[in-house]
Protein backbone atom coordinates (compact mmCIF):
# COMPACT_ATOMS: atom_id res chain seq x y z
CA UNK A 1 0.00 0.00 0.00
CA UNK A 2 1.19 3.51 -0.79
CA UNK A 3 0.37 7.00 0.48
CA UNK A 4 2.14 9.97 -1.11
CA UNK A 5 1.80 13.52 0.26
CA UNK A 6 3.22 16.04 -2.19
CA UNK A 7 2.72 19.17 -4.27
CA UNK A 8 0.36 17.05 -6.38
CA UNK A 9 -2.00 16.45 -3.44
CA UNK A 10 -2.74 13.43 -1.27
CA UNK A 11 -2.46 10.32 -3.43
CA UNK A 12 -2.55 6.68 -2.49
CA UNK A 13 -3.80 3.18 -3.08
CA UNK A 14 -7.17 2.25 -1.67
CA UNK A 15 -7.20 -0.08 1.35
CA UNK A 16 -4.71 -1.27 3.96
CA UNK A 17 -3.91 0.25 7.32
CA UNK A 18 -4.33 3.93 8.14
CA UNK A 19 -1.22 5.85 7.14
CA UNK A 20 -0.12 3.18 4.68
CA UNK A 21 -2.73 3.80 1.98
CA UNK A 22 -5.59 6.13 1.15
CA UNK A 23 -7.91 4.71 3.81
CA UNK A 24 -11.15 6.32 5.04
CA UNK A 25 -9.27 7.58 8.09
CA UNK A 26 -6.63 9.26 5.92
CA UNK A 27 -9.29 10.74 3.63
CA UNK A 28 -11.12 12.29 6.58
CA UNK A 29 -7.92 13.56 8.19
CA UNK A 30 -6.57 15.32 5.11
CA UNK A 31 -9.99 16.63 4.05
CA UNK A 32 -10.49 18.10 7.53
CA UNK A 33 -7.05 19.70 7.40
CA UNK A 34 -7.65 21.18 3.96
CA UNK A 35 -11.15 22.43 4.82
CA UNK A 36 -9.83 24.08 7.97
CA UNK A 37 -7.00 25.67 5.99
CA UNK A 38 -9.45 27.10 3.43
CA UNK A 39 -11.67 28.65 6.09
CA UNK A 40 -8.70 30.06 8.02
CA UNK A 41 -7.11 31.51 4.89
CA UNK A 42 -10.17 32.87 3.08
CA UNK A 43 -12.96 33.04 5.69
CA UNK A 44 -14.99 31.36 2.92
CA UNK A 45 -17.04 28.32 3.89
CA UNK A 46 -17.74 27.04 0.40
CA UNK A 47 -15.76 24.33 -1.46
CA UNK A 48 -16.35 22.86 -4.93
CA UNK A 49 -16.00 19.08 -5.29
CA UNK A 50 -15.79 16.90 -8.38
CA UNK A 51 -14.49 13.44 -9.25
CA UNK A 52 -13.46 11.17 -12.07
CA UNK A 53 -15.20 7.83 -12.61
CA UNK A 54 -12.80 5.48 -10.86
CA UNK A 55 -14.34 2.69 -8.78
CA UNK A 56 -13.42 4.18 -5.39
CA UNK A 57 -14.76 7.61 -6.34
CA UNK A 58 -18.19 7.31 -4.75
CA UNK A 59 -16.77 6.07 -1.46
CA UNK A 60 -14.14 8.82 -1.31
CA UNK A 61 -16.70 11.42 -2.40
CA UNK A 62 -19.06 10.47 0.46
CA UNK A 63 -16.29 10.71 3.04
CA UNK A 64 -15.09 14.08 1.74
CA UNK A 65 -18.61 15.55 1.67
CA UNK A 66 -19.39 14.36 5.19
CA UNK A 67 -16.12 15.73 6.54
CA UNK A 68 -16.59 19.14 4.92
CA UNK A 69 -20.16 19.29 6.20
CA UNK A 70 -18.84 18.45 9.63
CA UNK A 71 -16.59 21.50 9.43
CA UNK A 72 -19.59 23.70 8.64
CA UNK A 73 -18.58 24.07 4.97
CA UNK A 74 -21.05 24.26 2.09
CA UNK A 75 -20.18 21.72 -0.61
CA UNK A 76 -20.93 22.37 -4.29
CA UNK A 77 -20.88 18.80 -5.59
CA UNK A 78 -20.34 18.58 -9.35
CA UNK A 79 -20.44 14.78 -9.27
CA UNK A 80 -18.71 13.13 -12.24
CA UNK A 81 -16.55 15.90 -13.64
CA UNK A 82 -13.05 16.73 -14.88
CA UNK A 83 -10.10 18.40 -13.23
CA UNK A 84 -10.28 21.52 -15.44
CA UNK A 85 -14.05 21.77 -14.96
CA UNK A 86 -13.64 21.94 -11.18
CA UNK A 87 -10.87 24.52 -11.65
CA UNK A 88 -13.23 26.70 -13.67
CA UNK A 89 -16.11 26.21 -11.22
CA UNK A 90 -14.24 27.42 -8.11
CA UNK A 91 -14.07 31.12 -9.09
CA UNK A 92 -17.47 30.95 -10.82
CA UNK A 93 -18.98 29.77 -7.52
CA UNK A 94 -16.98 32.31 -5.48
CA UNK A 95 -15.73 29.36 -3.44
CA UNK A 96 -12.77 29.30 -1.08
CA UNK A 97 -11.26 26.27 -2.79
CA UNK A 98 -11.89 23.02 -4.58
CA UNK A 99 -11.11 19.31 -4.35
CA UNK A 100 -10.82 16.97 -7.32
CA UNK A 101 -10.99 13.27 -6.50
CA UNK A 102 -8.75 11.66 -9.08
CA UNK A 103 -5.42 9.88 -9.31
CA UNK A 104 -5.10 11.15 -12.88
CA UNK A 105 -3.15 8.59 -14.96
CA UNK A 106 -2.61 6.09 -12.13
CA UNK A 107 -4.28 2.64 -12.33
CA UNK A 108 -7.67 1.95 -10.77
CA UNK A 109 -6.39 0.99 -7.29
CA UNK A 110 -5.25 4.59 -6.81
CA UNK A 111 -7.20 7.71 -5.89
CA UNK A 112 -6.24 11.16 -4.67
CA UNK A 113 -7.37 14.50 -3.32
CA UNK A 114 -6.13 17.28 -5.61
CA UNK A 115 -6.41 20.58 -3.76
CA UNK A 116 -7.23 24.00 -5.26
CA UNK A 117 -7.07 27.55 -3.90
CA UNK A 118 -9.77 30.21 -4.28
CA UNK A 119 -8.58 30.96 -7.85
CA UNK A 120 -9.19 27.38 -8.92
CA UNK A 121 -5.44 26.76 -9.17
CA UNK A 122 -3.43 24.08 -7.39
CA UNK A 123 -2.28 25.19 -3.96
CA UNK A 124 1.37 26.17 -3.63
CA UNK A 125 4.08 24.07 -2.03
CA UNK A 126 4.02 26.35 1.03
CA UNK A 127 0.24 26.07 1.32
CA UNK A 128 0.46 22.33 0.91
CA UNK A 129 2.92 22.14 3.79
CA UNK A 130 0.49 24.12 5.96
CA UNK A 131 -2.27 21.62 5.16
CA UNK A 132 0.01 18.70 6.06
CA UNK A 133 0.98 20.36 9.35
CA UNK A 134 -2.69 20.83 10.23
CA UNK A 135 -3.35 17.18 9.37
CA UNK A 136 -0.46 15.81 11.42
CA UNK A 137 -1.39 17.93 14.43
CA UNK A 138 -5.11 17.16 14.00
CA UNK A 139 -5.53 20.91 14.43
CA UNK A 140 -9.16 21.17 13.37
CA UNK A 141 -12.48 21.55 15.13
CA UNK A 142 -15.85 20.42 13.83
CA UNK A 143 -19.07 22.45 13.82
CA UNK A 144 -21.93 21.87 16.22
CA UNK A 145 -25.21 20.41 15.00
CA UNK A 146 -26.80 23.75 14.12
CA UNK A 147 -23.80 24.83 12.01
CA UNK A 148 -23.30 21.80 9.75
CA UNK A 149 -22.63 22.55 6.11
CA UNK A 150 -25.11 21.86 3.35
CA UNK A 151 -24.59 20.04 0.06
CA UNK A 152 -25.67 21.51 -3.27
CA UNK A 153 -25.55 19.21 -6.31
CA UNK A 154 -24.72 21.11 -9.50
CA UNK A 155 -24.66 19.43 -12.90
CA UNK A 156 -24.48 22.61 -14.99
CA UNK A 157 -20.72 22.84 -15.35
CA UNK A 158 -20.39 20.49 -18.31
CA UNK A 159 -22.24 23.06 -20.40
CA UNK A 160 -20.61 26.03 -18.68
CA UNK A 161 -17.15 24.62 -19.46
CA UNK A 162 -18.07 24.07 -23.10
CA UNK A 163 -19.60 27.55 -23.35
CA UNK A 164 -16.45 29.33 -22.14
CA UNK A 165 -14.35 27.30 -24.59
CA UNK A 166 -16.62 28.16 -27.52
CA UNK A 167 -16.43 31.85 -26.56
CA UNK A 168 -12.63 31.95 -26.97
CA UNK A 169 -11.58 34.11 -29.97
CA UNK A 170 -9.10 31.47 -31.21
CA UNK A 171 -11.68 28.65 -31.22
CA UNK A 172 -13.28 28.68 -34.68
CA UNK A 173 -16.35 26.44 -34.71
CA UNK A 174 -17.16 27.22 -38.34
CA UNK A 175 -13.69 26.18 -39.50
CA UNK A 176 -14.01 22.90 -37.59
CA UNK A 177 -17.48 22.23 -39.01
CA UNK A 178 -16.25 22.94 -42.53
CA UNK A 179 -13.36 20.48 -42.12
CA UNK A 180 -15.93 17.69 -41.53
CA UNK A 181 -13.55 15.71 -39.36
CA UNK A 182 -14.13 12.04 -38.59
CA UNK A 183 -12.70 11.47 -35.13
CA UNK A 184 -12.14 8.38 -32.95
CA UNK A 185 -11.91 8.90 -29.19
CA UNK A 186 -10.67 6.78 -26.25
CA UNK A 187 -11.85 8.08 -22.87
CA UNK A 188 -10.67 5.09 -20.79
CA UNK A 189 -14.16 4.59 -19.27
CA UNK A 190 -13.92 7.74 -17.18
CA UNK A 191 -15.48 11.20 -17.28
CA UNK A 192 -13.98 12.06 -20.65
CA UNK A 193 -16.66 9.72 -21.97
CA UNK A 194 -19.22 12.34 -20.93
CA UNK A 195 -17.33 15.54 -21.66
CA UNK A 196 -15.39 14.84 -24.89
CA UNK A 197 -18.39 13.72 -27.02
CA UNK A 198 -20.39 16.72 -25.76
CA UNK A 199 -17.57 19.10 -26.68
CA UNK A 200 -17.09 17.58 -30.13
CA UNK A 201 -20.81 17.87 -30.83
CA UNK A 202 -20.72 21.54 -29.79
CA UNK A 203 -17.75 22.06 -32.13
CA UNK A 204 -19.76 20.69 -35.03
CA UNK A 205 -18.03 17.32 -35.36
CA UNK A 206 -20.70 14.95 -36.66
CA UNK A 207 -18.76 11.68 -36.98
CA UNK A 208 -17.32 10.38 -33.72
CA UNK A 209 -16.23 6.79 -33.13
CA UNK A 210 -16.43 6.20 -29.36
CA UNK A 211 -14.09 3.77 -27.62
CA UNK A 212 -14.37 3.21 -23.86
CA UNK A 213 -16.71 6.10 -23.17
CA UNK A 214 -18.80 4.49 -20.41
CA UNK A 215 -17.81 6.25 -17.14
CA UNK A 216 -17.75 3.13 -14.97
CA UNK A 217 -14.15 3.33 -13.76
CA UNK A 218 -13.21 -0.03 -15.29
CA UNK A 219 -10.10 1.10 -17.14
CA UNK A 220 -9.72 -1.22 -20.16
CA UNK A 221 -5.98 -0.58 -20.35
CA UNK A 222 -3.33 1.33 -18.43
CA UNK A 223 -4.91 4.81 -18.31
CA UNK A 224 -1.70 6.73 -18.97
CA UNK A 225 -1.95 7.94 -22.59
CA UNK A 226 1.32 6.45 -23.81
CA UNK A 227 1.78 4.74 -27.21
CA UNK A 228 1.95 1.23 -25.75
CA UNK A 229 -1.50 1.74 -24.18
CA UNK A 230 -3.18 3.06 -27.33
CA UNK A 231 -3.04 0.15 -29.74
CA UNK A 232 -6.82 -0.28 -29.88
CA UNK A 233 -7.68 3.28 -30.84
CA UNK A 234 -4.89 3.19 -33.42
CA UNK A 235 -6.71 0.26 -35.07
CA UNK A 236 -10.07 2.06 -34.87
CA UNK A 237 -8.60 5.13 -36.57
CA UNK A 238 -7.22 2.97 -39.38
CA UNK A 239 -10.27 0.74 -39.79
CA UNK A 240 -12.75 3.64 -39.78
CA UNK A 241 -10.46 5.80 -41.91
CA UNK A 242 -10.80 8.55 -39.35
CA UNK A 243 -8.95 11.82 -39.70
CA UNK A 244 -7.47 11.49 -36.23
CA UNK A 245 -7.85 9.93 -32.82
CA UNK A 246 -8.18 11.79 -29.51
CA UNK A 247 -7.17 10.26 -26.17
CA UNK A 248 -7.59 11.72 -22.68
CA UNK A 249 -6.67 10.45 -19.23
CA UNK A 250 -9.24 9.70 -16.48
CA UNK A 251 -9.55 13.29 -15.24
CA UNK A 252 -9.25 14.91 -18.69
CA UNK A 253 -6.25 17.14 -18.09
CA UNK A 254 -3.91 15.25 -20.42
CA UNK A 255 -4.40 14.98 -24.17
CA UNK A 256 -2.78 13.15 -27.03
CA UNK A 257 -3.57 12.45 -30.66
CA UNK A 258 -3.36 9.53 -33.08
CA UNK A 259 -2.49 10.19 -36.73
CA UNK A 260 -4.77 9.11 -39.56
CA UNK A 261 -2.46 6.15 -40.34
CA UNK A 262 -2.58 4.85 -36.75
CA UNK A 263 0.84 6.22 -35.76
CA UNK A 264 1.20 8.47 -32.74
CA UNK A 265 1.29 12.26 -33.04
CA UNK A 266 3.29 12.14 -29.81
CA UNK A 267 2.05 13.45 -26.45
CA UNK A 268 5.07 15.78 -26.33
CA UNK A 269 3.81 17.45 -29.50
CA UNK A 270 0.29 18.15 -28.22
CA UNK A 271 1.61 21.29 -26.51
CA UNK A 272 3.94 22.10 -29.41
CA UNK A 273 1.10 22.12 -31.96
CA UNK A 274 -1.30 24.13 -29.79
CA UNK A 275 1.49 26.58 -28.91
CA UNK A 276 2.30 26.98 -32.61
CA UNK A 277 -1.30 28.01 -33.27
CA UNK A 278 -1.52 30.33 -30.26
CA UNK A 279 1.84 32.03 -30.94
CA UNK A 280 0.98 32.64 -34.61
CA UNK A 281 -2.10 34.55 -33.47
CA UNK A 282 -1.00 35.93 -30.08
CA UNK A 283 2.66 37.03 -29.88
CA UNK A 284 4.16 36.14 -26.54
CA UNK A 285 6.13 33.69 -24.46
CA UNK A 286 5.80 29.99 -23.66
CA UNK A 287 6.68 27.74 -20.73
CA UNK A 288 6.98 24.00 -20.23
CA UNK A 289 8.70 21.85 -17.63
CA UNK A 290 12.27 20.62 -17.66
CA UNK A 291 11.21 17.17 -18.89
CA UNK A 292 9.46 18.49 -22.01
CA UNK A 293 10.69 18.52 -25.60
CA UNK A 294 13.00 21.20 -26.99
CA UNK A 295 10.56 21.53 -29.90
CA UNK A 296 8.48 24.01 -27.87
CA UNK A 297 11.53 26.21 -27.44
CA UNK A 298 12.16 26.07 -31.19
CA UNK A 299 8.56 26.92 -32.11
CA UNK A 300 8.43 29.76 -29.57
CA UNK A 301 11.67 31.36 -30.69
CA UNK A 302 10.66 31.03 -34.34
CA UNK A 303 7.51 33.02 -33.52
CA UNK A 304 9.61 35.72 -31.83
CA UNK A 305 8.76 34.74 -28.27
CA UNK A 306 10.84 33.69 -25.30
CA UNK A 307 10.82 30.16 -23.94
CA UNK A 308 11.36 29.33 -20.26
CA UNK A 309 11.51 26.00 -18.41
CA UNK A 310 10.02 25.29 -14.99
CA UNK A 311 10.33 22.50 -12.47
CA UNK A 312 8.00 19.57 -13.08
CA UNK A 313 4.55 20.03 -11.55
CA UNK A 314 1.62 22.05 -12.80
CA UNK A 315 1.88 24.68 -10.06
CA UNK A 316 5.54 25.29 -10.98
CA UNK A 317 4.69 25.75 -14.64
CA UNK A 318 1.85 28.12 -13.76
CA UNK A 319 4.13 30.21 -11.54
CA UNK A 320 6.70 30.49 -14.32
CA UNK A 321 3.98 31.38 -16.83
CA UNK A 322 2.78 34.21 -14.61
CA UNK A 323 6.34 35.42 -14.01
CA UNK A 324 7.08 35.60 -17.76
CA UNK A 325 3.62 36.63 -19.00
CA UNK A 326 3.40 33.46 -21.09
CA UNK A 327 0.42 33.16 -23.45
CA UNK A 328 0.68 29.38 -23.59
CA UNK A 329 2.30 26.70 -21.47
CA UNK A 330 1.99 23.22 -20.11
CA UNK A 331 3.78 19.94 -19.85
CA UNK A 332 5.09 17.42 -22.33
CA UNK A 333 2.71 14.79 -20.97
CA UNK A 334 -0.07 16.31 -23.08
CA UNK A 335 -1.03 19.02 -20.60
CA UNK A 336 -2.21 22.31 -22.15
CA UNK A 337 -2.43 25.45 -19.99
CA UNK A 338 -4.12 28.33 -21.81
CA UNK A 339 -4.35 31.34 -19.43
CA UNK A 340 -6.91 33.07 -21.65
CA UNK A 341 -9.31 30.52 -20.14
CA UNK A 342 -7.70 29.49 -16.83
CA UNK A 343 -4.39 28.46 -15.28
CA UNK A 344 -4.83 24.71 -15.34
CA UNK A 345 -4.13 21.79 -17.67
CA UNK A 346 -7.23 21.37 -19.78
CA UNK A 347 -7.64 18.68 -22.43
CA UNK A 348 -11.00 20.11 -23.54
CA UNK A 349 -9.67 23.53 -24.49
CA UNK A 350 -6.68 21.74 -26.03
CA UNK A 351 -9.03 19.74 -28.29
CA UNK A 352 -10.86 22.88 -29.44
CA UNK A 353 -7.65 24.81 -30.17
CA UNK A 354 -5.96 21.86 -31.90
CA UNK A 355 -8.95 21.12 -34.16
CA UNK A 356 -9.15 24.80 -35.10
CA UNK A 357 -5.43 24.76 -35.94
CA UNK A 358 -5.73 21.54 -37.96
CA UNK A 359 -8.77 22.85 -39.84
CA UNK A 360 -7.15 26.17 -40.71
CA UNK A 361 -3.88 24.57 -41.83
CA UNK A 362 -5.80 22.24 -44.16
CA UNK A 363 -3.29 19.43 -43.60
CA UNK A 364 -3.61 15.84 -42.49
CA UNK A 365 -2.58 15.42 -38.88
CA UNK A 366 0.54 13.45 -39.83
CA UNK A 367 1.55 16.20 -42.26
CA UNK A 368 1.05 18.81 -39.54
CA UNK A 369 3.27 16.77 -37.24
CA UNK A 370 6.01 16.68 -39.85
CA UNK A 371 6.19 20.48 -39.89
CA UNK A 372 7.64 20.52 -36.34
CA UNK A 373 11.25 19.91 -35.27
CA UNK A 374 11.86 16.19 -34.92
CA UNK A 375 13.01 15.13 -31.48
CA UNK A 376 12.70 11.79 -29.76
CA UNK A 377 12.18 11.38 -26.01
CA UNK A 378 12.95 8.17 -24.18
CA UNK A 379 11.02 7.79 -20.92
CA UNK A 380 12.36 5.36 -18.36
CA UNK A 381 12.08 4.81 -14.63
CA UNK A 382 13.78 3.07 -11.73
CA UNK A 383 11.71 1.77 -8.82
CA UNK A 384 12.79 3.18 -5.47
CA UNK A 385 13.63 1.26 -2.35
CA UNK A 386 13.15 2.81 1.13
CA UNK A 387 16.89 2.91 1.87
CA UNK A 388 17.79 4.73 -1.35
CA UNK A 389 19.25 8.25 -0.79
CA UNK A 390 18.06 9.99 -3.95
CA UNK A 391 19.69 13.36 -3.25
CA UNK A 392 23.10 11.79 -2.67
CA UNK A 393 22.69 9.70 -5.81
CA UNK A 394 21.92 12.74 -7.98
CA UNK A 395 24.91 14.63 -6.54
CA UNK A 396 27.19 11.79 -7.62
CA UNK A 397 25.68 11.70 -11.12
CA UNK A 398 26.13 15.49 -11.37
CA UNK A 399 29.76 15.15 -10.34
CA UNK A 400 30.31 12.56 -13.06
CA UNK A 401 29.01 15.06 -15.64
CA UNK A 402 30.47 18.22 -14.10
CA UNK A 403 31.84 19.37 -17.47
CA UNK A 404 28.33 19.57 -18.95
CA UNK A 405 25.65 22.20 -18.33
CA UNK A 406 23.48 21.03 -15.43
CA UNK A 407 20.40 22.28 -13.59
CA UNK A 408 19.21 21.26 -10.13
CA UNK A 409 15.95 23.24 -10.13
CA UNK A 410 14.14 19.91 -10.10
CA UNK A 411 16.20 16.79 -9.63
CA UNK A 412 19.08 16.88 -12.11
CA UNK A 413 19.02 17.90 -15.77
CA UNK A 414 22.12 17.50 -17.89
CA UNK A 415 22.18 19.49 -21.14
CA UNK A 416 24.54 18.18 -23.78
CA UNK A 417 25.09 19.97 -27.10
CA UNK A 418 22.39 18.11 -29.02
CA UNK A 419 20.54 16.15 -26.35
CA UNK A 420 19.57 16.20 -22.68
CA UNK A 421 18.66 13.90 -19.83
CA UNK A 422 16.51 14.69 -16.78
CA UNK A 423 16.45 12.63 -13.58
CA UNK A 424 13.89 13.36 -10.88
CA UNK A 425 11.93 11.66 -8.13
CA UNK A 426 8.27 11.32 -9.08
CA UNK A 427 5.65 13.23 -7.07
CA UNK A 428 3.03 10.59 -7.83
CA UNK A 429 4.80 7.20 -7.75
CA UNK A 430 7.73 5.65 -5.79
CA UNK A 431 10.10 5.87 -8.77
CA UNK A 432 12.89 7.94 -10.31
CA UNK A 433 11.91 9.16 -13.77
CA UNK A 434 14.66 9.30 -16.37
CA UNK A 435 13.80 11.28 -19.49
CA UNK A 436 16.26 11.75 -22.34
CA UNK A 437 15.82 13.55 -25.66
CA UNK A 438 17.81 13.65 -28.88
CA UNK A 439 17.26 14.21 -32.59
CA UNK A 440 17.54 10.46 -33.09
CA UNK A 441 15.57 7.76 -31.28
CA UNK A 442 18.58 5.48 -30.93
CA UNK A 443 20.72 8.25 -29.45
CA UNK A 444 17.97 9.09 -26.92
CA UNK A 445 17.63 5.44 -25.91
CA UNK A 446 21.38 4.96 -25.61
CA UNK A 447 21.72 8.10 -23.51
CA UNK A 448 19.05 6.80 -21.12
CA UNK A 449 20.78 3.41 -20.94
CA UNK A 450 24.11 5.11 -20.19
CA UNK A 451 22.62 7.13 -17.32
CA UNK A 452 20.80 4.08 -15.91
CA UNK A 453 24.10 2.19 -16.07
CA UNK A 454 25.82 5.06 -14.22
CA UNK A 455 23.14 4.97 -11.50
CA UNK A 456 23.43 1.21 -11.04
CA UNK A 457 27.22 1.51 -10.84
CA UNK A 458 26.95 4.22 -8.16
CA UNK A 459 24.43 2.15 -6.17
CA UNK A 460 26.71 -0.90 -6.29
CA UNK A 461 29.66 1.16 -5.02
CA UNK A 462 27.54 2.18 -2.04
Amino acid sequence: MTLIKSISGIRGTIGGKAGDGLTPIDIVKFTAAYGSWVVNKTQNKKIVLGRDARISGEMVNNLVIGTLQGLGIEVIDLGLSTTPTVEIAVPMENAGGGIILTASHNPKQWNALKLLNEKGEFISDADGKEVLEIAEAADFAFADVNELGKVVSNDTYLQKHIDVILALPLVDVEAIKKANFKIAIDCVNSTGGIFVPALLKALGVETVYELYCEPNGEFPHNPEPLPENLTEIAKVVQNKRADLGIVVDPDVDRLCFVNEDGTMFGEEYTLVAVADYILKNTPGNAVSNLSSTRALRDVTEKAGGEYNAAAVGEVNVVNQMKATNAVIGGEGNGGIIYPELHYGRDALVGIALFLTHLAKEGLTISRLRSTYPAYHISKNKITLTPEMDIDALLIKVQEKYKNEKTSTIDGLKIDFANEWVHLRKSNTEPIIRIYSEAENETVAENLAKKIISDIKEILQLN
